[in-house]
């Protein structure tokens, strides 16, 4: 029984308000309710218990507190992203080591930690310690919102490929070779225009576009291999769940651990999180930091493989079945 335009319309402008609801949710709900929450840092230095046990009772639940030898280990703390910031305590008073690059969120809360421990005003005393940025966000971007504004179009466009590639690419195998020139002629792209004329990226240029094409590469033919499996159904599955789930908790505008637990955690063993994570290891860090990212998007890219290739398999079976229901010709 075919429903009537009346009801068609009635039943897509619900959807869409209901799709609206959950989009306007996704994207506003973590960043409405960002906080540390057990931030990695150290604290070392002759004063590093007492100063670790005051932070924790200021601040419980905020931070998780490491302590190291001196000041070089945790400096290699930072540079190795074992932690996002350090305290240094020493004779001549405290300091705060941050590390911007992996998060300028995280770092401004660093910062602003850095006024509990100033000493108290008085003639001869200093207003509060130094902060030293050791691995500092591109100059050109300190805050970091040109690096957050790239994750939201890196994944959305690598969706709309894949779904170009399934309505217009009728082959499966000939869909999954263009997922894979997608993926490199994107990541070149990308990288470029992301060092060049915006200048928001350091590092080595083919570090970045590899990066970059990996992170296509899980979305696209993740997204393309459902659409292959399942059909359409597969396809709209695969955009809401890298749209709406794995682009809000991708930490790229803020960090992690900033986000309410346990969908910081969660959002790293997405595309978008790993595909950031990883791209900060590249520019930054020199790669380190860089396994489990590496790891996750290796994993979405045989899932989609595997897809593509269940896909393919569906696809001969519905031709072979085509063809022997069709009629033979007649004899003459």
């Amino acid at each position: 029984m075919k429903s009537s335009p009346t009801a068609r319309a009635l039943g897509v402008a619900i959807g869409a308000a209901l799709l609206q609801l959950v989009m306007i949710t996704a994207f506003a709900w973590p960043s409405a309710h960002l906080a540390p929450r057990r931030v990695p840092i150290v604290v070392t230095g002759p004063a590093a218990g007492p100063v670790a046990e005051r932070l924790a009772q200021a601040r419980p639940g905020a931070f998780a507190i490491t302590t190291r030898r001196d000041e070089a280990s945790a400096r290699k703390a930072l540079t190795d992203r074992d932690a996002y910031g350090a305290i240094v305590t020493a004779p001549s008073g405290v300091r705060v080591l941050t590390a911007s690059a992996a998060s300028p969120a995280v770092a401004q809360q660093l910062d602003a930690l850095a006024q509990q421990f100033a000493p108290k005003r008085d003639a001869a005393a200093n207003a509060m310690p130094a902060v030293r940025d050791v691995v500092a966000a591109d100059p050109d971007d300190p805050r970091g919102t040109g690096f957050g504004g790239m994750a939201l179009p890196l994944i959305m466009s690598s969706i709309a490929g894949a779904a170009l590639l399934t309505f217009t690419v009728r082959r499966v195998a000939w869909r999954a070779a263009g997922v894979l020139l997608f993926a490199l002629l994107g990541g070149l792209g990308s990288a470029a225009l992301a060092q060049s004329w915006m200048s928001l990226l350091p590092g080595p240029y083919l570090a970045i576009a590899g990066v970059m094409a990996f992170t296509i590469a899980a979305v696209a033919g993740t997204v393309a291999g459902l659409a292959a499996a399942l059909g359409r159904a597969g396809l709209a599955l695969g955009a809401l769940a890298f749209l709406l789930v794995g682009n809000p908790l991708s930490g790229a505008t803020s960090a992690p651990e900033l986000l309410p637990r346990p969908w910081g955690e969660i959002g790293q063993y997405l595309p978008p999180g790993a595909g950031v994570t990883l791209l900060r290891s590249a520019a930054f860090f020199d790669g380190a930091g860089a396994a489990r990212p590496l790891a996750v998007l290796a994993g979405w890219t045989v899932l989609g493989a595997v897809l593509l290739a269940l896909g393919a398999r569906r696809a001969r079976a519905v031709r072979a079945a085509d063809g022997a229901r069709a009629p033979e010709p007649a004899l003459t």
